[in-house]
């Protein structure tokens, strides 16, 4: 038996054209104690509110259900505070599904960043040897 000779592999870089890069997003959810403090004595929400905070106050209580709705009040003005889990939502992009074409032919690739317009791409020829 004779030994096969090694084969040595053609390759070079060439640059293939982006058609797409689609982010591929990791959802995180965190849980936070937040500090909420209730009005122990009625407090008219005007009032309360002044300027911009009147806008938040607004939109806050056009969000909450009718069973959530507190007066919300600054520790200073003497409430009945208590810790509350408030829950988060974080996005962040873990990867990037990447169409791109090279030589008139599409391909696509999973990149853990995002290729801009072009791609740096390894092009390899190898001839098959037939066994005898």
């Amino acid at each position: 038996m004779s030994p096969t000779p090694q084969q040595i592999e053609n390759a070079r870089i060439e640059y293939a054209q982006v058609l797409r890069a689609e982010p591929v997003y990791q959802t995180l959810r965190a849980t936070s104690m937040v500090e909420r403090c209730e009005a122990t004595t009625p407090v008219t929400a005007e009032a309360q509110r002044r300027g911009f905070a009147r806008v938040v106050g607004a939109v806050k209580d056009v969000l909450r259900s009718d069973d959530d709705k507190v007066e919300e009040v600054d520790r200073s003005a003497g409430g009945d505070c208590r810790m509350v889990p408030v829950e988060r939502e974080f996005r962040r992009p873990i990867a990037y599904d990447v169409d791109y074409v090279h030589k008139g032919v599409k391909y696509r690739s999973r990149l853990p960043y995002d290729p801009g317009n072009r791609l740096r791409v390894r092009v390899s020829v190898t001839p098959v040897v037939e066994p005898r």
